[in-house]
């Protein structure tokens, strides 16, 4: 008896590669062509959004830094490091983190970090603790550090957390491993990101740290302005548009009586502003 197969039963899982193979046979020169075969296979259905922005994040990781995904310092929820564990509870459980930087003297040097689940073996012990008593080395990195490589030390030590470091080692803010993988799979929800969002952090009387996702309706109830845009509904959006390119870390735009910084930024979208209030 014949082993061959009728063609009518005969694997069919082959046929989406083979398709996808005649898009690459056009031999792609550099990155730039191999996105664009890509987005062709995109708009031919031979391949999926959500697959596409995973390869399209994947070909840009390595080109990126630390300095382009890091949380910034003014951003950090910190710990001191002589404060009694009895008094930190509230600051721990507030933002619902599992990890916190541990700083001693100002928030420009991080000597540690808490995790959460330690404070779970004191509550059993009943000592009376520091911070200090619980904290555990903390991992430091430059800014100029590539993502790719960053991960493998991640991986390779079993770590989470890293504070971010600039050329003269100064806290310049932290990054995760979460924040790592969302660049390749895009964001990662946990259990504290259904919750409702808090756009706005202050820092004193004229200084704001926003998250760009903000909607310009709720920015103008809070600040009692009349910002406009047709095309965009956040606030985010809104510098953009006023700026006319998508900025980077550091560009500012003042606009009637505020001054927006970008601090958190990528070459798809802004993800953090500083505010200050400048008006008389």
């Amino acid at each position: 008896m014949s082993d061959d197969k009728p063609p009518s039963s005969r694997p069919q899982q082959k046929t989406l590669f083979d398709r996808i193979g005649q898009f690459l046979s056009g031999k792609p020169q550099d990155q730039e062509d191999l996105l664009e075969i890509l987005q062709q296979a995109h708009k031919k259905y031979l391949l999926d959004a959500e697959s596409l922005a995973m390869i399209q994040g994947i070909l840009q990781f390595s080109e990126m830094r630390v300095r382009d995904i890091m949380i910034p310092r003014v951003q950090m929820n910190v710990i001191p490091k002589d404060a009694e564990i009895e008094t930190i509870f509230p600051l721990i459980l507030e933002p619902g983190h599992s990890r916190f930087p541990v700083i001693e003297d100002d928030r420009s040097k991080v000597v540690g970090i808490l995790l959460a689940k330690d404070l779970l073996f004191h509550l059993l012990e009943n000592k009376k603790q520091t911070v200090a008593d619980l904290m555990r080395p903390v991992s430091v990195v430059p800014e100029s550090k590539r993502l790719n490589v960053l991960l493998k030390e991640f991986r390779a030590e079993r770590n989470h957390m890293a504070i971010v470091v600039d050329e003269y080692g100064m806290t310049a803010g932290l990054v995760t491993i979460e924040d790592v993988l969302e660049e390749i799979v895009g964001e990662i929800e946990d259990e504290h990101d259904g919750q409702e969002e808090e756009y706005i952090q202050k820092h004193g009387a004229k200084k704001f740290t926003l998250k760009a996702l903000m909607p310009i309706t709720e920015f103008n109830e809070y600040f009692s302005s009349d910002l406009t845009d047709d095309e965009h509904e956040t606030i985010g959006g809104f510098v953009v548009h006023q700026l006319g390119h998508l900025p980077k870390k550091g560009d500012k735009l003042e606009y009637n009586g505020f001054r927006f910084e970008v601090a958190h930024a990528d070459d798809r979208r802004v993800y953090l502003l500083i505010l200050k209030l400048i008006s008389s």
